[in-house]
């Protein structure tokens, strides 16, 4: 009985993702518009003084993505994960979010994501473990906002009950306009 209910919840899920247009990225009005974002990076309005944070830290066992101010906890947001969400990443396609200290390197405007904070991985270290196993580490690690189907939110339930990235770590769009406005880069971020 257990296993019915789970494929009908799934089955009608995929079906209002199709319904609404979810399914196809290239819907008219699924479409991220980049202009707003290029601009605001351009003029260096990205950044809100009065919303700034000091520091990110991602537990991954909860899910969870805590902003500190200080060292005070100023906001706490759910985050999807790396679809193998066990463990530090070690190599391309291991589908981990990678664990450790890092810092954010650069703010991406995407049209597959809205908006993506890069995160400064492959390290040095994670570069060296790699070669001495013969494998590539992998790269393009982000904090990134939903997909181009998922723009208006509708489906951030669906999304954030479930580990889904390749190794990101993914929030909603609404949370993204938080972090985009709270971070500078070389903000620090540590995953655990």
């Amino acid at each position: 009985m257990y296993i019915y209910q789970k494929t009908i919840l799934f089955i009608g899920t995929v079906l209002l993702f199709f319904i609404t247009g979810c399914g196809d990225p290239e819907v008219k009005g699924n479409r991220y518009s980049l202009n707003e974002c290029r601009e605001e990076l351009l003029q260096a309005e990205d950044f809100s003084e009065g919303g700034s944070i000091d520091r990110i830290v991602v537990v991954k066992k909860e899910r969870k993505m805590y902003l500190y101010k200080g060292n005070k906890v100023s906001s706490i947001i759910p985050v999807s994960l790396g679809k193998n969400p066990i463990g530090h990443k070690v190599q391309k396609g291991d589908n981990r979010t990678p664990e450790g200290e890092f810092w954010i390197h650069r703010k991406l405007c995407s049209p597959k994501y809205y908006r993506s904070l890069c995160i400064s991985y492959p390290r040095p270290q994670d570069k060296a473990k790699a070669a001495a196993r013969g494998v590539n580490p992998g790269g393009d690690i982000t904090i990134h906002a939903q997909p181009a189907w998922n723009a208006s939110g509708k489906g951030d339930s669906y999304t954030l009950s479930r580990n889904w990235t390749q190794g990101c770590v993914a929030v909603t769009n609404s949370a993204m306009k938080e972090l985009w406005y709270a971070v500078r880069e070389g903000v620090p971020v540590t995953i655990r």
